[in-house]
């Protein structure tokens, strides 16, 4: 076996490795209400059945895939098989940026492995930002192949293929458009070679086979109840309307968190990555097959993604994910420079050291959780016990898993506090149903109200204390009855 084969084979196994004790970790929020809204998504009230969520459906469709095949652990494994795509994909990708340099697989493979296992991106979560890692790759591999091939027919082949695998990572989040912008970029260096016929080739084949993969997955959300305008606003104007809450509303934990962003990127290597490969031999003409091309294609993927994280406003540490796909490539494209294999080795040492110290700072032994969990926990078990056939509840607003555990539906469709916030910030339509004969049996609070940043909730806490009594307390938990009148 050749050695860079054994090494990317080697990578592999330890990614997956490392996900290993995350099998039957407690979901995350996003995680546990996925699972919840994909479980039912039917024809219904809201946007995917009777919940409401800002992500697109192929997203959802990979959370039903999960449900059907027993929930948690089936999601993790199916976060497994996508990390293991990804380094695999990454060291495909190493090989045809660099042909020349033997380590290049081995290094662009190291560079996905690492950083798709750090905690310090919180890379243990399955989210939109991991899953659609592996197609983002997959199109840059295509478009990059496209560039190499000898005649247009193949090249045509290869951009389709683009095309197609960069609507997916759309349809898994809705902001990774790196495949779709480094087309472009191709299609300007092409032209800048006057090889007009060939940039119109590229960009035709890749937005046919965008547009085909998008209509399809939009007629096939359609046909289970999901309204294609109601989805627009969903996926692109709701997050501009975010936002701009956010921005107006936010406290000031927000701007902890994106500190703490920066500090994660920083000390997981992948800032040092940055800048260790920003700088390189530059050649006076473009070539679409040689190194400018691909600068030039690296640099507009990782400032998108760069600009991406920053928009996204809640500056989660999961957002650091989908950077991958440009580290990858800025590694790729170091390979080929000797001046800059040392410091590149030197920096993937790092990242991968800090990878593993993080894995074991972060390591939990079985069954022991956090106070926090501890309660959740608690309460989702109490509401499994305490509720009967046909009860229904309220998470106000969030932890979305707790009813999924408990075995519960919500009548409200917002499962989530940002939605809430945006959609229905004085709870009227919150308070409208707890007034209705359709109000839930159980509504849990954290805390005293239901009151939070950019929330109005003083008629709802009238309401409930008026139409609800505490049946049980757990931390700071409350769990709350119907039965007052």
């Amino acid at each position: 076996m050749r050695k860079d084969v054994a090494g990317v084979a080697a990578l592999a196994a330890a990614a997956l490795l490392l996900r290993v004790p995350s099998l039957r970790s407690p979901l995350s929020d996003d995680e546990g209400g996925f699972l919840v809204v994909a479980a039912q998504w039917r024809p219904g009230t809201s946007l995917y059945g009777d919940y409401w969520v800002d992500r697109p459906p192929l997203l959802i469709a990979v959370f039903e895939l999960a449900d059907r095949l027993g929930g948690a652990v089936a999601l993790r494994a199916i976060g497994g098989l996508a990390v293991v795509a990804a380094v695999l994909l990454a060291a495909r990708l190493g090989r045809l940026v660099a042909p020349r340099a033997r380590h290049a697989p081995v290094l662009a493979a190291a560079v996905a492995a690492i950083f798709l296992s750090t905690p310090l991106f919180s890379a243990g979560l399955v989210k939109g930002e991991l899953l659609a890692v592996p197609p983002v790759l997959l199109g840059t591999v295509a478009l990059l192949s496209g560039l190499a091939a000898p005649t247009p027919a193949s090249a045509a082949r290869w951009w389709l293929l683009a095309g197609a695998a960069g609507a997916v990572a759309v349809g898994l989040k809705q902001s990774t458009v790196d495949v779709f912008l480094a087309a472009v970029m191709a299609a300007v260096v092409l032209a800048r070679l006057g090889r007009w016929r060939r940039a119109g080739l590229l960009l035709g084949c890749v937005a046919a086979a965008g547009l085909a993969v998008t209509a399809a997955s939009v007629a096939w959300a359609a046909s289970r109840g999901t309204d294609p305008v109601a989805l627009w606003h969903a996926v692109v104007t709701f997050r501009a309307d975010a936002a701009a809450v956010i921005s107006e509303a936010a406290p000031t934990v927000n701007d902890g968190r994106a500190a703490g962003l920066v500090l994660a990127f920083a000390g997981s290597g992948a800032l040092g990555l940055l800048v260790a490969t920003s700088r390189g031999r530059r050649t006076s003409e473009p070539d679409a097959a040689d190194p400018p091309a691909f600068r030039a294609i690296t640099l507009t993927v990782v400032v998108w993604e760069l600009v991406a994280v920053a928009l996204g406003g809640s500056y989660w540490l999961h957002y650091l994910v989908a950077t991958v796909p440009g580290l990858v490539l800025l590694a790729a494209v170091a390979a080929r420079e000797r001046t800059r294999l040392r410091l590149l080795v030197g920096v993937v040492a790092y990242g991968a050291a800090a990878t593993v110290l993080a894995n074991v700072a972060t390591a939990v032994p079985a069954g022991v959780t956090s106070p926090s969990a501890e309660d959740e926990v608690a309460v989702a078990a109490y509401l499994r016990e305490s509720a009967r056939p046909g009860d229904t509840g309220v998470v106000a607003f969030g932890s979305p898993w707790i009813l999924r555990e408990a075995g519960l539906e919500s009548p409200y469709p917002l499962l989530w506090s940002l939605p809430v916030r945006v959609l229905d910030p004085g709870l009227v339509r919150f308070e409208r149903l707890l007034r209705s004969g359709d109000r839930p049996t159980w509504v849990v609070v954290e805390g005293e109200s239901v009151d939070s940043w950019g929330l109005e909730p003083a008629g709802a806490d009238r309401v409930l204390g008026r139409r609800y009594q505490l049946e049980h307390v757990v931390g700071d938990w409350r769990v709350y009855r119907a039965g007052k009148r």
